[in-house]
């Protein structure tokens, strides 16, 4: 099984920044798309960005220019540096892995959830 860790939410006044860190661990062979999603009350959970395992990044058009995802192959690891914040930013924010590891049915592909984080934009 795979887990996942997440980090890095808070309260930030708009204009503000936060970086967000997901880190996996378990019985991973390999990472191929690791993402970042959100969901604020009352709406539906949406794609922020999504990175690559050759570093090809895509974003929301909500946040581009404002967020940027990287991630640390060695260390399982994606992150989201997220500047120049806004209100309507305000959410629970979740990583997703796409992962070949060892799970419920043996090796193979599987895809996981980090908890949640919450990130609060606020004055």
């Amino acid at each position: 099984q795979v887990q996942l860790v997440e980090s890095g939410g808070g309260l930030v006044q708009p204009g503000g920044s936060l970086r967000l860190s997901c880190a996996a661990s378990g019985s991973i062979f390999s990472i191929n798309v690791m993402g970042w999603y959100r969901q604020a009350p009352g709406k539906q959970r949406e794609l922020v960005a999504v990175i690559f395992s050759d570093g090809f990044t895509k974003y929301a058009d909500s946040v581009k220019g404002r967020f940027t995802s990287s991630r640390d192959n060695a260390k399982n690891t994606v992150y989201l540096q997220m500047n120049s914040l806004k209100p309507e930013d305000t959410a629970v924010y979740y990583c997703n892995v796409n992962t070949y590891s060892f799970g419920s049915t043996g090796w193979g592909q599987y895809d996981y959830w980090g908890q949640g984080t919450q990130v609060t934009v606020s004055s």
